[in-house]
């Protein structure tokens, strides 16, 4: 196999799919992508599937940075796909952003939870995820790596607005049932791995979030407004836990409002979006 030759002091991207491709796209010239599928002929990547490979497709340089965005497998005990990519980067980097989320503080009633606040995942993704963080971070300290997780809650952005389901006429939790909502554009996001790479960022814990805590039907309901769509049927919790599926009932069970000060303070970034009103906007726009 013909392995390319990646530059000293690049960036390596595993996982260049929704997050990670806009990451390799705002430094392109010192990234480069390791995704399962190849991407785009114009951005500097190659096919790297943790499933299956045992072999990087790349020569690692002396110094680099990994930001990782792959999910772990729900099929599988722990996260075998970062451990088998822990195994294979020789020499180690000198920093490893992770992305993670914040389904693994679990419930805590609506109340707002910082970093400092004990983990109590509930769900088995959020069970991987917390059993992932440690793994890392022991990793981290036996290689001497600086590691920085992201504790991520929804993702939305242009084609991630949920717009069919809204077309469908599909329920959503009546506001007086609804619990508070956590959520960060795409584009924040990324802004967010890029200073969590950057060497002057202390390593560590990060909550990332836009700070609005309005409920999911709510922002259900004004992609709807801003769609010139109608507003989406909504249903008592007593009916949802009839009709909705268990994957959706597990993140409706969880109530917690994510307190994002060290992001602000520390990792120095202000969400562009910090109102989603104008993040759904920019996404109808894309």
């Amino acid at each position: 196999m013909t392995r390319t030759t990646i530059a000293d002091n690049a960036t390596i991207i595993v996982g260049a799919g929704y997050v990670g491709r806009r990451v390799l796209k705002k430094q392109h010239g010192s990234a480069f992508g390791l995704n399962r599928s190849a991407l785009d002929a114009e951005l500097p990547a190659a096919v790297l599937d943790l499933d299956t490979d045992t072999a990087l497709p790349i020569r690692l340089p002396e110094s680099y940075a990994v930001l990782y965005t792959v999910a772990p497998s729900a099929e599988a005990a722990t996260d075998v796909r970062l451990e088998k990519l822990l195994q294979l980067l020789l020499p180690a980097p000198r920093r490893f952003v992770y992305i993670s989320t914040t389904g693994v503080y679990g419930d805590h009633a609506g109340n707002l939870v910082t970093e400092d606040t004990p983990t109590q995942p509930k769900s088995k993704r959020a069970l991987l995820r917390v059993a992932a963080e440690r793994a890392l971070n022991s990793w981290g300290d036996e290689h001497g790596v600086d590691i920085i997780i992201l504790r991520v809650p929804g993702i939305y952005g242009p084609g991630r607005l949920g717009v069919d389901r809204i077309r469908e006429g599909l329920p959503a939790i009546q506001e007086a049932d609804a619990n508070p909502g956590n959520r960060i554009h795409v584009d924040d996001l990324a802004s967010c791995c890029i200073a969590a790479l950057a060497d002057n960022a202390p390593a560590g814990i990060y909550n990332v979030g836009d700070g609005d805590f309005r409920s999911p039907t709510w922002f259900t309901n004004e992609v709807a407004r801003q769609s010139g769509l109608a507003a989406v049927p909504t249903i008592s919790w007593a009916d949802a836990q009839k009709e909705f599926s268990e994957m959706r009932l597990s993140f409706l069970r969880e109530s917690r409002r994510i307190d994002t000060c060290r992001m602000r303070d520390v990792l120095g970034v202000i969400p562009r979006y910090s109102n989603p009103q104008d993040g759904i906007r920019a996404s109808l726009l894309s």
